[in-house]
């Protein structure tokens, strides 16, 4: 057996997991876990990144000797060189506000469905590309000399080394999903300087060694390579999807829902554009066909506003409470930003004729209600405009241990829901890396040793669908 560190980054929590990996075993166990809390300055909302990368020094010093190392993180967000290497302030968080109206200002130049044709990208505010054009006129801008995706930073600050893993790099807008390269296109009549990007790497690509002053720092001994992952989080979470075949759907839950189909080709129709659905790449020359749902972020800022209740107690409560009383459209953007959550549920539900939530498990209910509608309608629209079935979903990441979450996914889509691979993203990377160093072998192996290994639970549909139906006219005919 060989042990693995997956530094895996994620919107509200950092953590370094060790896979230990061999022939017909794979074992995951935590090394070290951290916050990861967003700083509001007076310039807008920033990552603290340096103590991001302190956690990451912290862990790998905790994980002990590994064989790789090999980092994921959230998406879209990056941080800027100067030429000296040195980082140009923190990294803008993608929720802060920098990118209101910037849209219309891009689609003047490339209307949407140019942009959608040539990128296969779902519109969000914060994609990179957005993010760029808001920074257009900025001095750190004008002052950079390189651009790095959060975990292509933490890789440069661990060997040295520079590089753009391709996953991630399809999540900035810049990348043309049917060649896997940059849209030179796009970049060039928006005036995005592509010169920034290192150059691009592939998921199983060397990243360098641990520089001396890490060894030094965590108390490993060297030489310890860093491979390239799925650097995207969603990519090693789909990697980690523990199924068999062709005919699956797929829901990686955490702060984001992100539900959808892995294909071989992306789907670049005006109707995919309209419907919101994106094409990211992910391992082997496969592409996440998928739509972003603002996922348990919902229930998370609650419970923040409530003082952080004890969450298996919500969950029982929200348990009894009449199911599709209320719900809410969980992909609008009035979500998006923090703060508030509570009143802007019962807002939204008030203000579309429906009864308002007031106790915490009513807003519970109505969030994993709402959920699981929303999962219905990407696992269906999906699967229409994808023209490809699907027998099952399977949902990975934190949302697993939410088992009424899981159960209501499964009576909403009418399909029988597998879930397992919590910490998908950090097994996804694991995996990876040791596919890299020959222990594994191709993507349908990689899904076998997880089917094996790895505790899944099965969801049965059960009541009517038809209830599920109506919900979902009700907020069509908002």
């Amino acid at each position: 057996m060989k042990s693995y560190a997956a530094v895996d980054l994620g919107a509200s929590s950092g953590r370094v997991m060790v896979g230990r990996v061999g022939p017909d075993s794979l074992e995951l166990s935590e090394a070290h876990r951290f916050p990861n809390r967003p700083v509001r300055l007076a310039e807008g909302l920033r990552w603290d990144i340096l103590a991001l990368y302190g956690g990451v020094l912290d862990g790998l010093r905790a994980a002990g000797r590994v064989d790789s190392v090999g980092i994921d993180s959230w998406a879209v967000d990056y941080g800027l060189l100067d030429a000296d290497g040195a980082l140009l302030g923190n990294p803008v968080h993608y929720r802060d506000a920098r990118t209101e109206g910037i849209a219309e200002k891009v689609w003047a130049s490339v209307p949407a469905g140019e942009l959608y044709a040539a990128t296969g990208l779902q519109y969000a505010p914060f994609n990179t590309l957005y993010q760029l054009v808001a920074a257009r006129s900025t001095a750190q801008l004008a002052q950079a000399r390189r651009l790095l995706l959060v975990p292509d930073l933490i890789s440069y600050w661990l060997t040295g080394e520079q590089g753009t893993e391709l996953t991630n790099a399809s999540t900035t807008q810049l990348i043309d999903p049917r060649t896997r390269t940059w849209s030179y296109d796009v970049a060039g009549r928006l005036g995005v300087d592509l010169g920034l990007f290192a150059p691009l790497r592939q998921p199983g690509d060397p990243a360098g060694v641990l520089r001396p002053e890490v060894l030094e720092e965590t108390g490993l001994t060297g030489p310890v390579p860093v491979t390239a992952v799925g650097s995207h989080d969603t990519a090693s979470a789909v990697a980690a999807v523990p199924a068999g075949g062709e005919r699956f759907a797929y829901i990686c839950t955490g702060t984001w829902s992100l539900a959808g189909l892995e294909l071989t080709a992306p789907v670049l129709t005006e109707e995919s554009r309209a419907a919101n659905f994106t094409n990211e790449l992910g391992l082997d020359g496969t592409v996440r066909y998928l739509r972003n749902i603002m996922g348990l972020w919902l229930l998370q800022e609650c419970e923040r506003a409530w003082g952080e209740p004890d969450l298996g107690t919500l969950l029982r409560e929200a348990g009894g409470v009449p199911a599709l009383r209320s719900v809410v459209d969980a992909g609008d953007e009035a979500f998006l930003a923090p703060g508030r959550m509570p009143e802007r549920i019962a807002e939204a539900c008030r203000a579309s004729g429906q009864p308002v939530p007031v106790t915490r498990a009513e807003v519970t209910r109505c969030i994993l209600d709402s959920l699981a509608l929303a999962h219905r309608r990407a696992v269906e629209d999906a699967q229409r405009l994808a023209d490809h079935p699907a027998d099952v979903v399977y949902v990975v990441g934190g949302g697993t241990r939410n088992t009424l979450l899981c159960q209501l996914t499964a009576d909403a889509c009418g399909l029988p829901v597998v879930a397992g691979a919590t910490e998908a993203a950090a097994l996804g990377n694991v995996l990876v890396q040791a596919r890299a160093h020959g222990l594994v072998g191709d993507l349908p192996a990689m899904r076998a040793l997880l089917t094996r290994t790895q505790p899944l639970t099965r969801y049965t549909p059960r009541g009517d669908a038809a209830r599920w139906r109506e919900a979902e006219a009700r907020l069509a005919a908002r």
